[in-house]
């Protein structure tokens, strides 16, 4: 019996890259959250974000502020795809909403950067 292929949803590869992050939502109750992280992959529409411990709902809307070495990266909004809800590393899947060609360029470009750079250090400690 033939398989039918899975379809790919995803835009572009995936770069490992910690960068660290601020999400911010309110939950049904009106309380608003702030919870602080760092990305595990960043792909050119969205990312995977570990958070310390609370997720945002599946569905909802996240503001995610990006930061770098000099404070503010960039600040998007992200609706939240997926989580996982592992106590020991609770993820978000994100999918940016809206400013993708700055997400592309500021976190995306940066992170298939960062993979490289490591990639090389690791290459060099070769013996």
């Amino acid at each position: 019996m033939p398989q039918s292929p899975i379809a790919e949803n995803r835009s572009g590869p995936r770069y490992v890259a910690a960068f660290p992050v601020r999400a911010e939502w309110d939950t049904s109750d009106g309380v608003h959250i702030v919870a602080e992280g760092e990305t595990e992959n960043v792909g050119p529409e969205g990312t995977l974000i570990h958070l310390q411990r609370e997720l945002p709902p599946v569905g909802g809307r996240v503001s995610l502020l990006v930061l770098g070495d000099d404070g503010e990266k960039l600040r998007v909004v992200a609706e939240v795809l997926r989580i996982e809800r592992n106590p020991a590393h609770p993820q978000a899947a994100l999918q940016v909403l809206g400013s993708t060609d700055e997400w592309r360029g500021l976190v995306w470009e940066e992170a298939l950067i960062k993979m490289t750079e490591a990639d090389e250090d690791y290459d060099d400690d070769d013996y």
